[in-house]
């Protein structure tokens, strides 16, 4: 059913105010009666369907209300006749639509949905009766670009219906694209426009044919006096460089209710920040004055001296901090910091007492980071001002999160890497500063190259999209978020709504500004570490190099399944690999080494597939397995005597030159090489991921994983070539 304010016109009229933003339709024509249906078919060369539409009749299909495949007077006079008795007094006033029947084996669906946190989008999907339960859609928000377009139809998985099929030409890309745009045309030229159905479109000789419509308008004035009924969302001002300067780069910090316990926060932040190496002015306050780790603390802010502290790190209950904030404030405090919880996740009393904490710092010229947060993290500063671990290593990652738990889990993964971190902050509740500000801040900070960020709840979808928009313009942006499956899907009047699900809206909304989507922890923190360290490829060509088969084949298939290319070994190329391998080498892509390596192989042989025109990208599996043996050999009793030390010595040494030698040879050639290895995680301290830690950059431990990485640098090279980035 449709809202109050909502209605759907006629199919008659919903094809024509499609047609006047170029969405194409057959030679159709409307009949008010069985006479005027029989005239409007004689009109047609061949069989006809005959429709009844009406205002109230949305899906025709469902109740009978379609008649195919008629041929001559008699037969449409008796289907017309049947229509016009089916229907009821809820349909209204309707009438007959006379159209030449079509066939084809493939059908898509297209059309537009409104979205509550997104707004406008457009969907395009496999159609017919089957739309919702095949599901393979796509949608990006209006208005669309003619890249959007282009990327929507490249987007769908069903891609092998858009090719040549059972003996008909491919798709018309250029047509579905016009279909595409005129629909955004529409909605953005009329915006009573709710939803729009094109379903079917059926592909006839290739050309994509709209044989039925139905569009949903609103009553604008009705919509916007039931919206009037609720709070208008409260725009703030973005915040200023130099308050998250005090945030992130303080030249002093207080730590307000530092304790002598080690279980309290007020002890645990004060420790990490001492712990970390924070090089600037660092005081504490403690009710009785205590002396904790070192430093001589004061009861009350008021008895610091002015200027001492920039930003004010807070872990006292949320009743004392309003009269701890103005303290703050008179002594030249910029920033605060948050942990107290009772605010906005403790239901209304606290959501007030938060607005009311919004609102003082507002008035003392505070920014506000949390409550109810967990910390903030600053490598350049040497600044760890946070209530856990870890304190990461320097790098140049940043990450906001809506939960805290998730910054811990990006910096262990950090640390276990040791691809590191510039900036890390959990947002807590938001209430002043969100997880757009601080991305927003993150990608003009020179100390940072990538963003990361782990979101749940998006509220105003519009808005987080147009802030965001110039982030991930500006730098790789990789988004975890929380929520992913759909937890159902909104009533609408047209399929095009019911498959437009949130999850749908928010992954085209990535696309479209050419965020990476990350699909777990480990995904997305991979992604953002490959951003931070490796070249973007120049295409999705790859050659895996491997020193045994098995590996290959494995990495060879997750190519396969990626948008990534396998790419054919150039003739010139496997004639330059045969000077340095033996005849059992497989002379294909992968690079299957064959054990036919000697000391020189793997860096020259490395080298020769980097530097080939038709090579973007290369991945090395086998690194460490030599090393691995001499792990064995040092530890297996043997060791040093016969012979074992130089062997030893020559496998470690050579593992290490392995991983240098990717390195050096993607510097060289601005080309990604990922050297993946289940050693990374089995046996870190292998000279072969090591020595990969040891350049700055991140071993994988699978080689799905190197090619997971490698697509999303590949995903964000193709979006800037499309957009012009």
């Amino acid at each position: 059913m449709t809202s109050p304010t909502r209605r759907t016109l006629s199919e008659a009229e919903s094809k024509r105010r499609l047609a006047a933003h170029g969405v194409a339709f057959l030679d159709e024509h409307e009949a008010a009666d069985v006479d005027e249906a029989v005239a409007a078919a004689t009109k047609i060369d061949g069989p006809v369907v005959v429709k009844l539409c009406g205002d109230r009749i949305a899906h025709k299909t469902e109740r009978g209300l379609v008649r195919l495949g008629l041929d001559g007077d008699d037969a449409v006079a008796t289907a017309a006749t049947g229509l016009l008795a089916a229907a009821t007094p809820d349909d209204g006033d309707v009438s007959l639509l006379v159209a030449p029947m079509v066939k084809g084996t493939r059908e898509l669906i297209a059309g537009v949905a409104t979205d509550p946190q997104f707004g406008p989008t457009v969907l395009l999907g496999v159609g017919g009766v089957l739309a919702e339960a095949v599901g393979d859609a796509v949608v990006r928000l209006a208005p669309l670009t003619r890249v959007d377009a282009e990327d929507m139809i490249d987007g769908l998985a069903t891609q092998a219906l858009l090719g040549e099929f059972r003996g008909e030409p491919a798709v018309d890309r250029g047509a579905l694209v016009a279909v595409l745009l005129g629909l955004s045309d529409a909605v953005a030229a009329d915006p009573t426009i709710t939803a729009i159905d094109l379903n079917p479109l059926i592909v006839v000789d290739g050309r994509p044919v709209a044989v039925d419509a139905l569009v949903e308008v609103v009553d604008v004035e009705a919509e916007a006096a039931t919206a009037a009924t609720a709070p208008a969302p409260t725009v703030r001002p973005r915040p200023t460089v130099e308050a998250m300067r005090a945030l992130f780069d303080p030249e002093g910090v207080v730590v307000a209710g530092a304790s002598t316990h080690p279980g309290k926060f007020g002890f645990v932040s004060l420790h990490n920040i001492l712990a970390a190496g924070y090089e600037g002015r660092v005081a504490a306050t403690n009710r009785d004055g205590a002396s904790v780790l070192g430093i001589d603390t004061v009861p009350d802010l008021s008895d610091l001296p002015d200027g001492v502290a920039d930003l004010v790190f807070v872990c006292t209950p949320a009743s004392a901090n309003p009269d701890l904030l103005r303290a703050a404030a008179a002594k030249g405090v910029r920033a605060a910091f948050l942990t107290s919880a009772g605010y906005g996740e403790a239901g209304p009393e606290g959501e007030a007492a938060q607005a009311e904490l919004v609102a003082l710092c507002d008035e003392l010229g505070i920014l506000l980071a949390g409550p109810n947060g967990q910390g903030v993290v600053s490598t350049p500063s040497k600044l760890c001002a946070q209530i856990v671990a870890p304190y990461p290593p320097a790098g140049r990652i940043a990450i906001a999160s809506q939960s805290g738990n998730f910054v811990s889990s990006f910096m262990n993964l950090a640390v276990a890497t040791g691809v590191g971190v510039s900036r890390a902050v959990s947002a807590g509740n938001a209430a002043a500063v969100t997880v757009a500000d601080y991305l927003d801040h993150f990608a003009s900070d020179p100390e940072t190259s990538v963003g990361l960020a782990y979101v749940e709840g998006v509220a105003d979808g519009r808005a987080f999209v147009e802030r965001l928009r110039p982030v991930a313009a500006a730098q790789p942006l990789v988004l975890l978020k929380g929520g992913a499956t759909a937890g159902g899907q909104r009533a609408a009047a047209s399929h095009t709504g019911s498959m437009a699900t949130d999850d749908k809206v928010f992954d085209g909304a990535c696309r479209q500004l050419g965020i990476t989507r990350a699909a777990s922890v480990e995904d997305a923190f991979e992604a953002a570490a490959t951003f931070a360290t490796q070249p973007l490829p120049r295409g999705p060509r790859t050659v895996v190099m491997t020193t045994a088969g098995g590996w290959g084949v494995v990495c060879a298939d997750a190519i396969s399944r990626s948008d990534l290319v396998l790419a054919p070994l150039p003739d010139d190329l496997r004639a330059a690999i045969d000077e340095h391998l033996p005849p059992r080498w497989s002379r294909n892509n992968p690079v299957d080494l064959a054990g036919g390596e000697t000391r020189d192989t793997i860096p020259t042989v490395l080298e020769l597939i980097a530097r080939h025109d038709d090579v973007d990208a290369v991945i090395y599996l086998g690194l460490g397995i030599q090393a691995n043996q001499a792990r064995l050999m040092r530890d297996g009793g043997f060791h040093p005597d016969h012979g074992l030390d130089r062997i030893v010595d020559y496998h470690e040494r050579q593992d290490a030159r392995f991983a240098r030698a990717a390195a050096e040879v993607s510097d060289a050639t601005g080309k990604p090489i990922l050297c993946a290895t289940e050693l990374a995680v089995a046996d870190p301290a292998n000279p072969g991921p090591a020595t990969v830690r040891e350049t700055g950059r991140l071993c994988y431990p699978s080689a799905d994983r190197a090619v997971r990485a490698l697509e999303h640098l590949w995903h964000r090279a193709r979006h800037l070539g499309r957009t012009g980035g």
